[in-house]
């Protein structure tokens, strides 16, 4: 046997970087969560050659006193906690004391601060964990970090990373969550000279939003702003038809906190049942503000995870209120014959970016001054502008910080483009008993969709969608008031149940009867099930619907009770009228008085539109009506 050791410390610093350090995106997330935990208002993120060769964060923040520099690179040194007990409330970003030791073992490492009350600040250079120099230096306010040649003295890490590109994505990735998550922040973030993100910090979510996905996302959004005894939640949702086929577009924050959650990201998918389709996910951009101490986010090297404590609960209260702001809007979704429209983007360097900030100019990556000139800006620009910059400095070690002073094109471009936000159709509605009345059937085409005419606008019904939509309704009554009926199985199905699966049955046991099905214990982990809902006897494999339940209300605190009854509903739409079917105009009209008076009928259980519409307005554009 291999004698027992105790490591050196140069090798311990190593493998404590790999914990935190993986990519160079890792080294900006926490460059840029000490800058946030600093105060600053104005951050600036320079890169080159995928954060390998340099990443340069600068802050307007506290600083660093001189006598604690080389203390703050110590492992576990921080200002963030002090014992064990504050790990159970913690408000800021960082806190672990890692940051700074993972990094500078990995690479070659400046730290440039200085704190308000003091007259000079000083530049602490660091290679590979060893101290090099510590020089008084005259500097502005706050804090730069250069980190030079990542991963210089771990070749092994430094073969696995990607291509710059690759790199140079992830990092702006991050970059433009943490923004997101900080609106009150002006980023700006360059990459091999090129500006990619500018954004105001003028604490307007939106305006952020723009910045970040541009006008086709901004222009769909739904204001969520509520709160329960649990939580509270305020940001945006997107409108049902802006969604994507994988979960790219969904944004949660908590307590200011970036994280990838899958309690949060099921209820806000559960909430959007119905509204979309099957497969799709929907945009979010929201903060949850909760009680520190209900939530463990030391659960993961690089903060991304948490754990909540009372998961089922957090799972309710944001199911709720997501569910209460998508339902209270009239989703009807609108449609142009212009085929030449497309978001608004740019392509830099072979990279698509949607940026508020118009084209890269020449001018763009030689920021000669902090301050444009003031005339060129209104009030309000000059205003944050010269609340946000750092103070001008320039250094032997560091030239052109100047970082800031595109901020006036983000300040244009916004309050040129503030009526973004499309128009709804909430002050004509088209579902309401008082324009009921006032519909206009035209007819029937393609034996599929009916056309409807009111006010200004055409409105287009797909009769398969809408007769699924109003059979799913009548069955969830059904289901609801006991009124199922069951059919016997004889001989009974046997299905075979892990634990878990066992105890999701018991504890869901009434819901499962309620919704028409049977079973009962056949001894192991073996059970019969005896009946199942009479409607769906012959029209689908009742046991796999059956099993497809017990797995996803196992996951406890990720699923609602009702999407059992969601899940039986949606299978007993067998039986509506298919396209290419020809109604009579009495029978279309039953069919859509039946469907406008439902609670939600923008949308059939699979989330496909039922209606659709389009204006006067732009029928009129493509005859040349109106130039």
């Amino acid at each position: 046997m291999n004698e027992i050791k105790v490591l050196d410390k140069q090798t311990i610093d190593k493998i404590a970087a790999g914990e935190v350090v993986e990519r160079p995106a890792s080294v900006v997330k926490e460059l840029l969560e000490n800058a946030i935990d600093s105060g600053a208002n104005a951050v600036s993120i320079e890169i080159k050659n995928g954060g390998i060769d340099l990443i340069r964060v600068t802050d307007n923040g506290s600083g660093i006193a001189k006598d604690q520099i080389k203390t703050a690179v110590l492992r576990h040194a921080t200002s963030k906690i002090n014992d064990a007990d504050d790990l159970s409330y913690i408000k800021t970003l960082g806190f672990r004391g890692e940051a700074l030791s993972s990094i500078c073992a990995v690479s070659r490492m400046e730290i440039l601060t200085k704190t308000a009350d003091s007259l000079t600040g000083a530049i602490y250079t660091i290679n590979g964990g060893a101290q090099e120099s510590l020089e008084e230096a005259g500097l502005p306010g706050g804090t730069t970090v250069i980190v030079r040649n990542l991963f210089y003295n771990v070749p092994a890490r430094l073969k696995f990373l990607k291509s710059a590109k690759t790199e140079g994505g992830y990092i702006s990735d991050i970059i433009e969550k943490i923004a997101l998550s900080h609106p009150d922040i002006s980023f700006k973030f360059t990459n091999n000279s090129q500006v990619k993100l500018l954004t105001s910090g003028s604490g307007r979510l939106k305006d952020t939003v723009y910045c970040v996905f541009g006008r086709d996302i901004s222009g769909n959004l739904l204001e969520v702003d509520s709160e329960d005894d649990c939580l509270r939640i305020s940001g945006y949702i997107g409108k049902p038809e802006i969604s994507r086929s994988s979960r790219v577009l969904e944004n949660f924050f908590i307590n200011g906190r970036y994280v990838n959650d899958k309690v949060i990201s099921k209820a806000v998918e559960d909430a959007y049942y119905g509204y979309q389709m099957k497969g799709t996910f929907p945009f979010s951009c929201f903060n949850i503000t909760i009680d520190p101490g209900l939530i463990d986010v030391n659960v993961h090297p690089s903060k991304l995870e948490i754990k909540f404590f009372d998961s089922e609960r957090v799972y309710n209260s944001v199911f709720r209120i997501i569910s209460d702001v998508i339902s209270k809007r009239e989703n009807i979704s609108g449609f142009t014959l212009d085929s030449n429209k497309h978001p608004e983007t740019h392509e830099i360097s072979g990279e698509k970016t949607q940026h508020a900030f118009r084209e890269e100019s020449a001018h763009d990556s030689n920021f000669s001054t902090f301050y444009p000139e003031s005339g060129n800006m209104d009030n309000s620009a000059t205003e944050v502008f010269s609340k946000n910059a750092p103070e001008p400095f320039e250094t032997e070690r560091i030239k052109n910080i100047n970082y800031f002073s595109d901020i006036q094109d983000v300040y244009t471009t916004l309050n040129k483009d503030d009526n973004f936000e499309q128009t709804t159709v909430f002050d004509n509605k088209f579902i309401s008993e008082e324009a009921a009345s006032k519909h206009i059937i035209v007819g029937q085409i393609f034996n599929t969709y009916w056309i409807v005419e009111f006010n200004d606008k055409m409105y287009i019904i797909d009769q398969h969608a809408a007769h699924e939509k109003v059979l799913y309704e009548k069955f969830m009554v059904q289901i609801t008031a006991g009124e199922i009926l069951s059919q016997k199985l004889s001989p009974p199905v046997i299905v075979s149940l892990s634990a878990l699966e066992e105890l999701t049955l018991e504890k869901y046991a009434d819901h499962f009867r309620l919704a028409g099905f049977e079973a009962e214990h056949f001894g192991g982990s073996e059970y019969a099930l005896s009946a199942v809902p009479a409607t769906l006897y012959t029209s689908i494999n009742t046991k796999d619907l059956f099993l497809d339940m017990l797995t996803e209300l196992s996951q406890i605190g990720k699923a609602r009770p009702e999407t059992l009854l969601d899940r039986v509903a949606t299978a007993a739409c067998k039986a509506a009228v298919k396209g290419n079917n020809s109604m009579t105009v009495k029978e279309a009209e039953a069919l859509i008085n039946s469907l406008l008076s439902l609670e939600n009928p923008y949308n059939c259980p699979h989330g496909r539109p039922t209606i659709i519409s389009m204006s006067k307005y732009e029928l009129e554009k493509k005859f040349k009506r109106i130039i």
